[in-house]
C-alpha cells in the first residue's frame, strides 16, 4: 500500500475535563502519538467566550478557537487579548498556534502567517506594553486543514527563563521584510521545577540561520541544519549536548513535515542521530510558517535534570 493511501488520523491535543476532550488540530498524523497529553488531565476551571481553561496542578492550561473564518489579524488579536486576560498571574510559557491556510494569500496581500504575525504582535503589546518582547513564550505556529485558528497555551504562576538561539536572530527582531510585525515568540522558555529540575519547552525550529532560511528544497541539509539549532539551545537551557535524552521524567517530540514523501528518510536519520527509545513522538502532515521550509521539530522536555556537559555557547 502506497503511503499515499493510508487512513491519516488527526493529530489531537488532549487537555482533560469529565469527558477527557481532546482537541483536533486538523493536522494528518504520519506516524508515533496520535494524542498528546502533556500533563495530567485537568479539571475545567473556566468557560470564556473562546477559550475553554483547565488545572493540572501549578498549571493552567487552555485551548481557544476562533468564531470566524476569515480576517486572520483580528481573530489572532482577538484570541490572544482574551487569553492574555485570562492567564494573569499564570503567564503563558509555552503556545502552539494553528494558522488555516497558512501559506496562502488573503485578499489584502499579505500572506496569512503574516497577518496572523501582525494581530497577535500589537495584543502582546496591548497587554504587556511596549517592552512586551522581554516576556515572549516559546511557540510554533503551522498550517492546519482546519478553517479556524486555533491557540493552545501553557501558563505556570512561576516565572519562566525565556532562551534565544546563539546560532539565530531572535524571532521578534526579524526585518520588517518578513511582515508588517516581526513574530513574537522565544526560542525556548525553562520552567523551573521541583527539586532542582526543570520544564523547557522548545519553540518550532527549522532550517534558519540568522533570519534567513538555508537549503532551500534540500530536505537532507535542512534536516541536519534543524537538528543543528535544537542542539544549540541545550546549553542554554540546561539540558546537555543530548538534550536531556534519557535524563528527564519525558520528552515529547512533535516533527511537522511539509511534504508526506520526506517521512522514511526523517525517521531514519531522526532514530540514528536524535530519538531515544523513551521518547513520545508524533511525525505530522503540515505546512511550514515559510513556503521554502520543509521541515520543523519542536520539543517539550518535562521534569529535566540540570545538565553541565552542554558545549560553551
Amino acid at each position: 500500500m502506497r503511503s499515499s493511501d493510508r487512513l491519516l488520523h488527526p493529530f489531537t491535543v488532549a487537555l482533560g475535563g469529565e469527558s477527557g476532550r481532546a482537541w483536533d488540530t486538523g493536522l494528518p498524523v504520519l506516524f508515533g502519538e496520535a494524542v498528546e497529553a502533556l500533563f495530567s488531565l485537568g479539571s475545567p476551571c473556566l468557560q470564556g467566550n473562546r477559550f475553554s481553561l483547565y488545572r493540572s496542578g501549578e498549571f493552567l492550561l487552555g485551548v481557544g478557537v476562533a468564531e470566524r473564518e476569515d480576517h486572520l489579524e483580528d481573530e489572532a488579536f482577538q484570541l490572544y487579548d482574551e487569553m492574555l486576560s485570562h492567564t494573569g498571574e499564570h503567564g503563558p510559557c509555552r503556545i502552539w498556534n494553528y494558522v488555516p491556510a497558512i501559506n496562502e494569500i488573503n485578499s489584502l496581500g499579505l500572506e496569512n502567517y503574516r497577518a496572523f504575525c501582525r494581530g497577535r504582535s500589537l495584543a502582546f503589546e496591548s497587554r504587556l506594553g511596549a517592552d512586551f518582547p522581554r516576556r515572549l513564550p516559546s511557540a510554533s505556529a503551522v498550517g492546519t486543514t482546519s478553517s479556524h485558528l486555533m491557540v493552545v497555551f501553557v501558563g505556570s504562576n512561576r516565572s519562566p527563563h525565556h532562551v534565544e538561539n546563539p546560532l539565530q536572530l531572535p524571532a521578534y527582531r526579524y526585518p520588517d521584510s518578513y511582515g508588517p510585525r516581526s513574530p513574537s515568540f522565544a526560542r525556548a522558555s525553562v520552567l523551573p521545577g521541583t527539586a532542582g529540575r526543570r520544564h523547557v519547552f522548545i519553540s518550532g525550529t527549522s532550517a534558519i540561520r540568522g533570519h534567513h532560511s538555508v537549503h532551500p528544497d534540500d530536505f537532507q541539509n535542512q534536516l541536519s541544519c534543524t537538528l543543528e539549532n535544537l542542539t544549540a539551545l541545550g546549553h542554554p537551557c540546561g539540558l546537555g549536548d543530548d538534550l536531556s535524552a534519557g535524563n528527564c521524567r519525558s520528552r515529547h517530540v512533535r516533527v511537522y513535515l511539509r511534504r508526506e514523501q520526506d517521512l522514511d528518510p526523517a525517521m531514519e536519520r531522526l532514530n540514528q542521530e536524535f530519538l531515544h527509545p523513551d521518547d513520545h513522538v508524533s511525525v505530522l502532515r503540515s505546512d511550514i510558517c515559510r513556503r521554502e521550509l520543509l521541515v520543523e521539530i519542536e520539543m517539550t522536555v518535562l521534569d529535566a535534570r540540570h545538565s553541565d556537559s552542554s558545549r560553551p555557547a
